[in-house]
């Protein structure tokens, strides 16, 4: 019996990208890459087969896209920055990105030559990898354009043109994108993710000030973000979608930043072609749903993160089902959907939960979309 298709994204019930690392990849990526003691090959094996285990576990729980856990990557953003032209990530003394009560490994993005996309991008192999296996929708997830600008400091621009004209430095990012863009599709990837959670920063009024204070203007770069990500998009064929995730920082279930996203809702939701919004909402640090009014009438969709995947507690459905009343005040809820807050490893060290917990998070998924909309697909 021929299988039915699969209906095309986007979907009632998604997830943001990342998993949690099992014990046998994470000892394995160790002995490869800081003892010595595995050759490249055998590593590529064991992700190979946990990667192919994670895609099942999407499956089983009745997701329709699905990623490869992001498995191959040590970070959400600074492997793929790492592998552009130009740019490598170093190890430096107080490099460190600081969340509340805890730092990440000294790593710090340096841009010593023009940017650039290469051709054997080895996340483009990820992604065949998943569409290889997967018997659903294969999606990768990419850090978005806003990374490289917010997390390579003006001391490491080592490139004068970019240095020395903002608005070089901004066209050089989005054509790296685009670029980027175009091979993801070639690759055959029709749901790319790009993880632009730096709009969510600039609502922080901490980290307004920051900028401020370095002589940056918050709602100007804001606006420059929203013009890089369409930018980067404006090009793509017509039968590829594009989500972006926007949260507060994810780190051992930890965070950074906090603030409703007022500041730049209308950016996001007016000022780019974004089709799927992936919005972390699991406490009150990401304010009221109010800037949900911003979002167009129309296909665009957002998929609120009132599931965490922080904690290992499981939030009850009828919960769920009152937030989404609440939600269907300020945007239609034919345009809503469930996703969990962010991923649940954004680093290869994993949030502080089980993967039991993971699995009843991705369970309650669909459960919800189930109950509000009447499946995955609908």
């Amino acid at each position: 019996m021929t299988a039915a298709p699969i209906a095309k994204p986007p979907y009632r019930a998604d997830i943001v990208g990342s998993f949690l690392r099992p014990e046998k990849l994470r000892k394995a990526r160790k002995a490869h890459l800081e003892d010595g003691t595995m050759e490249a090959e055998e590593l590529r094996a064991i992700e190979d087969e946990a990667i192919a285990g994670v895609i099942r576990m999407q499956e089983n729980a009745g997701l329709l896209a699905v990623t490869d856990g992001e498995f191959r990557r040590a970070w959400w953003h600074f492997d793929f920055m790492g592998m552009l032209d130009g740019l490598d990530i170093v190890e430096r003394e107080g490099g460190g990105i600081q969340f509340h009560g805890v730092a990440t490994k000294a790593k710090v993005s340096v841009i010593s030559e023009r940017l650039g996309f290469p051709d054997d991008h080895p996340m483009l192999e990820h992604f065949r990898f998943v569409a290889a296996k997967a018997r659903v929708t294969p999606k990768i997830s990419i850090p978005g354009p806003s990374a490289v600008h917010f997390r390579t400091a003006p001391e490491d621009i080592h490139v004068k043109a970019y240095a020395g004209d903002s608005e070089e430095y901004f066209a050089g990012i989005t054509a790296v994108y685009r670029k980027a863009v175009k091979a993801f599709y070639d690759a055959g990837c029709r749901y790319l993710q790009m993880d632009d959670i730096f709009f969510a920063y600039l609502c922080d009024p901490k980290i307004r000030a920051e900028r401020k204070a370095k002589g940056e203007d918050p709602d100007w770069l804001i606006g420059k973000y929203a013009e890089m990500m369409q930018g980067a998009i404006a090009d793509r064929p017509a039968d590829m979608l594009i989500g972006m995730h926007m949260c507060r920082g994810n780190f051992r279930s930890t965070w950074v930043a906090e603030g409703a996203y007022d500041p730049a809702a209308d950016a996001i939701f007016n000022r780019t072609d974004v089709d799927i919004y992936f919005m972390e909402y699991d406490t009150d640090r990401a304010g009221g749903l109010e800037p949900l009014r911003n979002l167009p009438k129309g296909r665009k969709r957002v998929l609120p993160g009132f599931i965490t995947t922080k904690t290992s507690e499981l939030e009850k459905l009828d919960d769920l089902k009152r937030k989404f009343d609440l939600a269907s005040k300020h945007a239609d809820i034919g345009q809503l959907g469930i996703a969990p807050q962010c991923g649940f490893a954004s680093t290869e060290e994993g949030n502080s939960i089980t993967e039991d917990d993971q699995k009843r998070k991705l369970d309650l998924v669909v459960k919800t979309a189930e109950a509000i909309w009447g499946g995955v697909d609908k």
